[in-house]
């Protein structure tokens, strides 16, 4: 008989799968969560190399890619249910094209934030 735990920790894996599964997909399917992967993989190579704090750039480079993620969900969702054009549908797709957006901007400025000092002194040769 197999201890709950193992159950558990069974199901995890299996969940584990399906959404790195998603992940898989977005990456092949997405030109902007390609985009948006390798920008976050950049920031946090100049980050290592300019030992700037990465736990906020790690944070943004998630918040943008989860709701990349999420936007790409929704897009399909009402791509199944409403495959023709209607208003609701367009204002759903744009709000979560909005989230990426805004989340963009954020981590944007959290770059720009956290990179920037320390790339300005990295520049001026102070490094």
């Amino acid at each position: 008989m197999r201890s709950a735990s193992a159950l558990s920790l069974r199901r995890w894996w299996r969940s584990a799968g399906f959404a790195w599964a998603g992940v898989r997909h977005a990456y092949r399917t997405q030109p902007n969560f390609r985009l948006e992967v390798w920008a976050g993989a950049a920031a946090l190579g100049l980050g290592l190399g300019l030992g700037a704090p990465l736990s906020p750039i790690l944070l943004a480079c998630a918040l943008v890619l989860g709701l990349e993620l999420l936007n790409t969900a929704l897009e399909a969702v009402v791509d199944l249910v409403s495959p023709e054009q209607h208003p609701l549908a367009k204002a759903a797709k744009d709000a979560a094209a909005g989230a990426v957006l805004v989340a963009s901007a954020g981590a944007l400025g959290v770059g720009l934030a956290v990179l920037g000092p320390p790339l300005m002194r990295w520049l001026a040769g102070d490094l």
